[in-house]
């Protein structure tokens, strides 16, 4: 008897406490640097000088603008000026909207960015990362050599056409020269 009683009051908190599991998550199948370049229009480095987040205009959505400022374009960029990305969710007062694999974009850091134009929950034709982490590859200094490093590093990927389920680099990055390299021979490639 003492027994059902404990059951009859650890049933209904259990029951809640499953409610609030996500029923899913973010899955991204792997994609090497040649895709990456041909699936966005738009290929650009720089370091990030400002981000504002805000709530679209119907007020049911965060979205936020990374504004960055280009030291190099490799595929439609044009310099002279900052380029602007919106990004899906971020931090408005006390509400934040989390995008799981969701690129992470901080000020005075620098990034390799592949971007696209997509339609955004208030913000038709935005340029963003549509790629989410798998588009956004952070630079770094190791060992006096200039690398970048992938964002969905950690990230779990789905296995490619290949098999495949690495970043690009992998732990160690890549060398900027390198990746460079690669992204120029995947555009004269198209």
């Amino acid at each position: 008897m003492r027994w059902l009683r404990l059951v009859t009051r650890v049933a209904p908190v259990l029951a809640v406490a499953a409610l609030a599991v996500p029923a899913s998550a973010t899955t991204l199948i792997r994609q090497d640097l040649a895709q990456l370049v041909r699936e966005n229009g738009t290929i650009v480095q720089g370091k990030v000088v400002e981000v504002h987040s805000y709530w679209n205009q119907d007020h049911n959505f965060i979205l936020t603008d990374v504004r960055v400022r280009p030291s190099d374009g490799f595929k439609g960029f044009q310099r002279g000026g900052d380029v602007t990305i919106t990004l899906l969710g971020g931090m408005v007062g006390d509400i934040t909207t989390l995008i799981v694999g969701g690129p992470v974009l901080v000020p005075g850091t620098e990034y390799l960015l592949f971007l696209n134009r997509e339609d955004l929950p208030g913000a038709a034709q935005a340029l963003t990362v549509r790629d989410l982490v798998q588009g956004v590859f952070e630079a770094g200094m190791v060992k006096g050599e200039r690398r970048f490093f992938s964002q969905a590093l950690g990230h779990p990927l789905a296995p490619d056409a290949l098999g495949r389920a690495d970043v690009p680099g992998g732990a160690e990055g890549m060398a900027a020269t390198e990746m460079v390299r690669q992204i120029r021979k995947a555009i004269d490639e198209q």
